[in-house]
């Protein structure tokens, strides 16, 4: 992604997320000739032609054009009626982690963390933990949360077998579950299968519209009619009825016509070679069989316990990423390239050699005291 640095106007290669992405000029041509209309009351026809759209790629009876996923997983607990009960999710979810706790603030429900193998939450440990409506002195499960791709997992994927094992499961105790598919086609894609067969196994998803996609704003959430009917009244509560908001469909439309498997494919393919770049610096960097998708978590605990101290020294070499604790995060999206990827494995390396030479310089110092 070209931003410049400082004065100098030297290139800026921001992996920090697929969020950073900025409309192309199709997509910029696209929101000046939009049809418009007043989409809270229906007659927007862009969004009315995006949601026709949504329902086919997913395989559901309907489907909203919402602001923000964050707004589209709340809308969905509340549209599932998890008032008063629990909602299992994987521990480090997005939905329990990064949403500001609107799950229970907002939707009055009580999350349940399980421990998942990478971000994938097994059939079996779901089995044990459901909670039905005859226990009275505990909340009854009322949802289970999927995520695929799994953020903090490095972008892990949900196999569709285990979703359907998963559904069948909750299922059988009459729990619904609900995919948080930010970044569905990722997942998609690295499985080489579409976005419909991965709704297959869920009673309600949603997918992001400005992430690998590359549209400015939005989300669609979709499932069958009657948890719709609810959902579309949660989000007209949580301030999601938008007026000509054709403005956000029309660009959404042009990615979505525009072969969307193979811009997230290019996408996993790119955070791949910069995984075997990183872990060829350093093997204990990256285990490179857990890159399937667009994000690569780089360990860095030899170097240093704090990642802003990589975060920053990658900036100064013209490389933006984020990072938490000892991990730092690559995210690769159709506004970075294989020019960016060298980039950014060259200006680790240096930024972690200068680090090692610091450590090694301040140890003979104390030796020679």
């Amino acid at each position: 992604m070209e931003r410049t640095c400082g004065g100098a106007g030297h290139r800026l290669h921001d992996f920090r997320s697929d969020t950073v992405t900025l409309p192309t000029a199709s997509m910029m041509e696209a929101i000046q000739t939009a049809r418009l209309g007043d989409a809270a009351r229906g007659d927007d026809p862009t969004v009315n032609e995006l949601e026709a759209l949504a329902r086919e790629l997913t395989g559901k009876a309907d489907a909203l054009l919402l602001p923000s996923g964050t707004m589209a997983n709340l809308a969905a607990i509340v549209g599932h009626q998890c008032r008063g009960g629990e909602v299992i999710v994987e521990e480090s979810a997005h939905l329990y982690n990064a949403e500001g706790g609107g799950l229970s603030v907002v939707a009055g429900a009580i999350a349940r963390p399980i421990r998942g193998e990478h971000g994938v939450l097994a059939p079996r440990d779901i089995e044990a933990v459901l909670i039905r409506d005859d226990d009275i002195t505990v909340a009854p499960t009322r949802l289970v949360c999927v995520e695929n791709t799994h953020n903090a997992a490095g972008g892990e994927v949900v196999q569709p077998a285990v979703l359907e094992a998963l559904h069948r499961v909750a299922s059988r105790a009459g729990v619904p579950v609900h995919v948080d598919g930010a970044r569905l086609f990722n997942a998609a894609a690295y499985l080489g299968t579409t976005i419909e067969a991965l709704c297959r196994h869920a009673d309600s998803v949603w997918f992001s519209l400005c992430k690998g996609l590359g549209g400015p704003i939005g989300a669609i959430l979709a499932g069958d009619a009657e948890f719709m009917q609810r959902a579309r009244r949660a989000a007209k509560m949580l301030g999601g009825s938008m007026r000509q908001a054709g403005l956000i469909a029309a660009p959404a439309m042009v990615a979505l016509q525009s072969d969307p498997y193979r811009v997230h494919r290019r996408d996993n393919a790119l955070a791949r070679t910069l995984a075997t770049k990183l872990a060829a610096i350093d093997g204990s960097l990256v285990d490179v069989e857990r890159v399937k998708t667009n994000i690569v978590n780089c360990h860095v605990d030899r170097y240093t316990d704090d990642a802003a101290v990589i975060v920053g020294a990658l900036r100064e070499r013209g490389v933006l990423v984020n990072g938490r604790r000892s991990k730092v995060r690559f995210v690769a999206h159709s506004q970075v390239d294989e020019a960016s990827v060298e980039t950014a494995a060259s200006a680790l390396s240096d930024a972690l050699e200068s680090i090692a030479d610091r450590r090694h310089a301040a140890a003979r110092v104390t030796h020679s005291l």
